[in-house]
């Protein structure tokens, strides 16, 4: 039977009584869909591990996805990992509170289910205001996934969260649109030289400037094989999905347009998923995702864009790949998994 789902509000006047509502529903083993800088995330007190497994019941999470854990401070991180090297405590030092996460070996006080079974577990500090006002009222760590179905587009607001899982969590605390709009990069500490896992809003041109010898990860430009265990969340083979058939195409802009064009006049119908210049060139349909080469503003619309695919109908669309400098190589890993990692290359 479907639990009436809180919708918690954030504005001035009942922001105090919201956070402590939110914060009682954690500690009573329930519940929270919270707001990051990076996506709204479904929280869990991540030492519960009851709790912890409602996760991912809620969101139909396959149980050996491994689950990020929030936490206020570093001091408290300290307690749920078993050493931090001194190239993670440079990162840690010059990115948290923010989009980043470091997988470390886990202490004993963290759940099995929490880690997928792993000896490892991926830690963050989150850098949004309402979540570290929660977490100071809890006093707890969270294990907090995306808040949305397992598989399908990551939710950037408390609308895309209830689209979702109305009816299935206790609360969600209505913040704004999240700001990054692309999950946390992540960085295993586990292996030697440190693997960058997943690419998000820390970049590697950043990154590299602590970890020199950083190793890019195979899987965030390729399909994992099947049956093995992923050290992060975000490496399964297709994810960030819509229910519309996504293809990437690396191209140029006009070289996008063009293909888009052909392709049309077999189909009409066929969604581009564009650049701001191609509006007035490529006519509808068409979604927008920032000017050319911001990947910042693509990163903060592609979960959107790829929601509101399905809310016009669309069956198939041409997503244009960013390049994959900076943020995006975040937006192009994404995108790889929404499609399934069917690439067009002009």
């Amino acid at each position: 039977m479907p639990m009436l789902t809180k919708q918690l509000s954030v504005s001035h006047e009942h922001l105090d009584a919201s956070i402590q509502t939110a914060a009682q529903i954690l500690k009573n083993g329930g519940l929270v869909a919270i707001p990051t800088e990076t996506v709204y995330g479904l929280a869990a007190n991540a030492l519960d591990e009851e709790a912890v497994k409602k996760i991912f019941s809620a969101k139909g999470r396959p149980q050996d996805n491994p689950l990020i854990v929030h936490a206020s401070s570093l001091k408290v991180i300290e307690k749920l990992v078993k050493e931090i090297p001194p190239a993670a405590k440079k990162c840690a030092e010059a990115f948290w509170p923010g989009p980043f996460t470091m997988v470390l070996p886990k202490s004993d006080i963290i759940p099995n289910t929490v880690c997928a079974g792993l000896d490892t577990v991926a830690v963050r500090i989150p850098k949004n205001n309402i979540t570290q006002k929660l977490l100071a009222a809890s006093q707890l760590v969270l294990a907090a996934p995306s808040a949305n179905i397992s598989g399908s587009p990551s939710p950037t607001t408390f609308e895309h969260v209830l689209n979702d899982l109305d009816g299935k969590i206790d609360a969600v605390l209505m913040g704004e649109r999240c700001a990054v709009g692309v999950e946390s990069t992540v960085v295993t500490f586990a292996t030697n030289p440190p693997r960058l896992l997943r690419p998000g809003g820390i970049t590697i041109e950043q990154l590299r400037e602590f970890i020199p010898d950083l190793v890019i990860d195979k899987a965030i430009f390729s399909e994992p094989k099947k049956n093995v265990a992923v050290a992060s969340p975000g490496m399964k083979y297709k994810h960030y999905s819509p229910k519309a058939k996504i293809i990437v195409v690396e191209a140029d802009r006009e070289s996008f347009e063009t293909f888009v064009s052909e392709q049309r006049k077999v189909d009409p119908n066929i969604f581009a998923l564009c650049f701001d210049e191609s509006n007035n060139r490529l006519g509808q349909p068409l979604i927008c995702c920032g000017q050319t080469n911001d990947s910042i503003s693509y990163a903060a619309r592609l979960f959107d864009a790829l929601r509101e695919l399905d809310l016009r109908g669309c069956k198939l669309c041409y997503a244009i790949s960013p390049g994959k400098q900076g943020v995006g190589l975040a937006v192009y890993n994404r995108l790889l998994r929404a499609a399934a990692f069917e690439v067009i290359s002009l």
